[in-house]
């Protein structure tokens, strides 16, 4: 039977932008909504009263919750708030947004998970769909929430969804015709339990896949390879290391498919622009996709050959005085920031800190041997990072992203690279990953400024 809400009272939780997207979608399918935020004041919060959603701000009102008939949660929303446990008491149906939104989707869907890499690929798998000539859409997690693109979903869409741990612990029908596990590693244990408790929420992502389904999974990543060795879908892996038996692999300076044994050229390394060995992985994963959803390998060239990456994904900002600056603020946790070290040789100066959220700092101590030559610790985690890296490499700290930029240029050499790799989470100081990156960049740009002002007066 359809999925229907109609005259149902519908609690939204969270006001962010699934939140928002998901209350406007209940309420074109004739639900009673009401959005509640502990925030006393939310974007968009006239437009949605104008929908005739009802907005609850301020401390959450567990009656509220407990009289719903169905209660949506956004992803930022923590599983165990007391007034959603009372709600579940009462027999009250708790689902995430990405859930609500799949019961409607007509189209098929790529589901793209994992701990690093999932922007990039959910991106790249969308740009070679389109160039096929395919109809596509893309985001979830990423850019537009996947309620958002509902009424634009027919049977001939294919939706690429980047899905979160946070996500995908809150669903319970969501069935990706296409799975996607690009790796695993420790994140967000400052929200799951336990690393275990991480992976099964990761796990979700193959849980209602048939036989008639595929997973695509990194054949490299054995803690990938672990969870998705319970899933009944067809198994296409990719591989970045050719060591590894998978579908999609390099050989021979080629991303290659093999068929029967024998390697079928999809594109060449050349036309990959993106820096990073993992994001190289992210192009052999997207190219996977590919292969599944019938891209030819022209239109894979193509998508690849005119993306240079995304905002705060190893973007170059500026060089100044020879000195590089690189913006990865989407380096969240500590494998992240050691993948994004290593793209470097060597004469790398890193700004790290923020918010820990789980991991251990002790694990950058090769990476930081090996290619930094210091490092600038902002935010809460400044003792942690001295304290893990501080014998290996200098460890100084910066009150501010003005600070930080400012002396690790001081400390960088020409031909060197400042990098903005955190290995933790912004809210310590920010908004968000992005909000962090834009302040990177902005302090990049006054430095710049600055120092072209010097050399005008020096009469350089």
């Amino acid at each position: 039977m359809r999925f229907s809400v109609d005259r149902q009272h519908v609690v939204v939780v969270g006001a962010g932008r699934s939140g928002r997207a998901a209350a406007a979608l209940l309420v074109s399918r004739g639900a009673t909504v009401t959005l509640a935020d502990s925030a006393q004041a939310i974007d968009g919060a006239a437009s949605l009263e104008s929908l005739g959603v009802r907005l609850a701000l301020g401390p959450h009102d567990a009656a509220l919750f407990s009289g719903a008939d169905l209660i949506v949660v956004s992803p930022g929303v923590p599983a165990g708030q007391p007034a959603l446990q009372s709600a579940r008491a009462a027999g009250v149906p708790v689902i995430g947004e990405i859930e609500l939104a799949s019961r409607w989707i007509v189209g098929r869907m790529v589901a793209i998970t994992g701990t690093k890499g999932k922007s990039t690929t959910t991106t790249l798998t969308a740009r070679m769909i389109e160039a096929a000539g395919l109809p596509v859409t893309a985001g979830g997690n990423l850019g537009t929430a996947l309620s958002a693109q509902v009424d634009r979903s027919t049977p001939e869409t294919i939706h690429v969804v980047e899905v979160s741990s946070f996500q995908l612990e809150a669903t319970d029908t969501f069935h990706p015709w296409i799975a996607v596990l690009l790796n695993l590693t420790a994140d967000h244990l400052d929200r799951h339990a336990s690393l275990e408790a991480y992976a099964q929420a990761k796990a979700r992502i193959f849980a209602n896949q048939t036989a008639d389904d595929w997973s695509v999974v990194n054949a490299g990543d054995p803690a990938a390879l672990a969870i998705a060795a319970g899933g009944r879908a067809r198994r296409f892996d990719f591989a970045l290391d050719s060591r590894f038996d998978a579908a999609v692999s390099i050989e021979d300076g080629q991303i290659v498919r093999r068929d029967a044994g024998q390697p079928r050229p999809l594109l060449p390394l050349s036309a990959v622009r993106l820096p990073g060995r993992h994001q190289l992985g992210d192009v052999i994963a997207a190219a996977a996709v590919g292969c599944l959803a019938g891209v030819p390998p022209a239109a894979m060239q193509q998508a690849v050959a005119g993306f240079e990456g995304l905002e705060h994904a190893l973007e170059r900002v500026a060089e100044i005085d020879g000195v590089a600056f690189i913006n990865d603020s989407k380096a969240t946790n500590v494998d992240a920031a050691r993948r994004s070290i290593e793209s470097f040789d060597g004469d790398v100066v890193a700004i790290m800190g923020g918010r820990f959220k789980g991991g251990r700092f002790e694990d950058l101590r090769e990476a930081a041997a090996e290619r930094l030559a210091g490092v600038v610790a902002i935010g809460e985690a400044q003792a942690l990072i001295q304290s893990a890296l501080g014998d290996v490499v200098p460890v100084e700290p910066a009150a501010s992203m003005a600070g930080a930029v400012a002396r690790a240029f001081e400390l960088a050499r020409p031909g060197g690279v400042v990098l903005l790799a955190p290995a933790c989470a912004s809210f310590d100081q920010f908004r968000d990953y992005g909000e962090r990156g834009l302040a990177f960049k902005s302090e990049v740009g006054r430095l710049a400024a600055r120092r072209a002002a010097a050399a005008r007066r020096a009469g350089v």
